[in-house]
């Protein structure tokens, strides 16, 4: 369970609006929200909380930067630890391929090459997650991801070449 963070709202009549947090450390912080969309940041004395120690006014694309700065992204562990780069390829079926008129399924391609059939396009319609019942056409243009090598391999195994 996270830590509670101690704020306080409070309306300045005439100004705007000022959030006060108090951190763990017990530095009292204070953002300004005056009624012009200007912010300033600033550290009060604990003990007199009239008395401003120091502040910083800072400009709407300051106070978004800090925003995003001071926001957890909740998936940036995963990118740290990922790296496979992914691509996205579209390939066409011809009539010089051995799969056109037979099945998604009788490919193997996920099984032979790591990447995925994600999305099938044809002149009327786009077909997503195709099944491995799904029949391609000449003229269908398959929609793969995967790695670079493996979409490398889908598109030599449909193409014949």
């Amino acid at each position: 369970m996270e830590p509670t963070a101690h704020t306080r709202k409070t309306v300045l009549p005439g100004v705007g609006t000022r959030y006060d947090l108090e951190t763990e450390a017990g530095r009292h912080l204070s953002v300004v929200i005056h009624q012009d969309g200007r912010r300033i940041l600033a550290f009060h004395d604990p003990e007199e909380d009239d008395n401003c120690r120091d502040s910083a006014a800072l400009a709407p694309h300051e106070s978004t930067a800090l925003g995003k700065l001071l926001t957890p992204d909740p998936v940036a562990h995963l990118h740290q630890h990922m790296e496979i780069d992914l691509v996205t390829e579209h390939i066409e079926v011809t009539k010089r391929s051995p799969y056109a008129g037979r099945t998604l399924g009788s490919t193997r391609a996920r099984t032979r090459t790591g990447a995925s059939i994600v999305a099938v396009l044809r002149r009327t319609a786009a077909v997503p997650s195709p099944t491995p019942d799904f029949r391609f056409a000449i003229g269908d243009t398959l929609v793969v991801v995967g790695t670079r090598e493996g979409v490398d391999a889908v598109a030599e195994l449909i193409t014949g070449g």
